[in-house]
């Protein structure tokens, strides 16, 4: 997301997390109610709000959050970006 939003300045980009959801990978124990999980992508996809207008936010439940420092630190992006791209055989496009 950082890195995307760094590099293709035009394109809208955000990160999503959808909370600890009670599914096969979240398990019975997660706390958050998996209603909610879809809600902020379909309002990002959707919405004209300014806030939302805004690339490289992190979202949770349409609320901004503070991402992991690494997140905003460049060399770590383009070394995530070029692990990805040795590992998988494709080179990314933001790369």
């Amino acid at each position: 997301m950082a890195a995307t939003a760094r590099r293709r300045p035009r394109v809208l980009t955000h990160a999503v997390d959808p909370g600890w959801v009670p599914t096969k990978m979240g398990g019975p124990s997660a706390s958050d109610d998996l209603a909610l999980g879809h809600v902020t992508q379909a309002w990002l996809a959707t919405t004209h709000e300014r806030e939302a207008l805004v690339s490289g936010r992190y979202w949770h439940h349409r609320r901004t959050e503070v991402p992991h420092p690494a997140v905003h630190d460049e060399r770590f992006q383009d070394e995530l970006l070029a692990a990805l791209a040795h590992h998988t055989g494709i080179d990314s496009p933001y790369h």
